[in-house]
This record gives structure tokens, sequence and C-alpha cells, in this order.
């Protein structure tokens, strides 16, 4: 059974940084992407960056590109988002997901497991 779980979420003021980690148990193949996504109130889940694991092949959502970054973590299984610079538009729930094949940041539905999420509130 695989299980998904992140940490780090937090409150900070606009400009400041924030890393979040995610961990995953169970198999997941090797092809797999492990990825981050958000949710604001009111608002679609939205992609922010995943990575291939294999071949270490990452991708972000153009909002966010230049300043976050992901990256895979010591354990095989682990991914961290690195937030910097972080804008009230950033506020959100972040979720860990992971899609066995994949497929890209575009589609939260083919991602099929997912984390419970964690908090972060950016205030201006």
């Amino acid at each position: 059974q695989v299980r998904v779980a992140e940490s780090g979420g937090d409150s900070v003021q606009a400009g400041g940084s924030l890393t979040l980690q995610c961990a995953v148990s169970g198999y997941i193949g090797i092809d797999a992407c492990m990825a981050w996504f958000r949710q604001a109130p009111g608002k679609k889940r939205e992609g922010v960056a995943n990575v291939y694991l294999r071949r270490n092949i990452k991708d972000y959502v153009d909002s966010v590109r230049g300043r976050f970054e992901i990256s895979q973590g010591k354990g095989k299984m682990t991914a961290v988002l690195q937030m910097n610079s972080l804008e009230p538009e950033d506020t959100a729930m972040y979720y860990c997901a992971v899609d066995s094949f994949c497929k890209g940041l575009g589609d939260p539905s083919l991602y099929e497991y997912w984390g419970q999420g964690t908090q972060v509130t950016v205030s201006s």
C-alpha cells in the first residue's frame, strides 16, 4: 500500500521562504513522478511542480518558475519543495502526489496517490 505524507507548511510573510517535505512509502515503480499541487479556497487544484524520479527531470507551473525548486530528497522516495520569494497568492493547501507513469502536471486526476496536505499561508 502506498502512503504519502507531507510536512513543512507554515505561516510566513511575503518575501519569505518555506521548505515542504514529502515522503512516500510502498512501491511506486521506476517511471513515477512525484509532484506538488496546491488548492486555494474556491479555486481548482493546480499543479505546482513535479519531478520524474528516474531521470530527475523537473517541471513547474509558470507562476512559480524561478522561485520554487523541487528536488529529490535524501531518501529515494522523498521530494522537497523549496519555496522562495513567497507571495500572498501562494497561500493554499499544498498536496504531494504520485503518478506511477509520469504524465505531467496538468491533470490532478492522473495522480493515484495523495497526501493529506499541508497549509501554507503568506501574509502581505
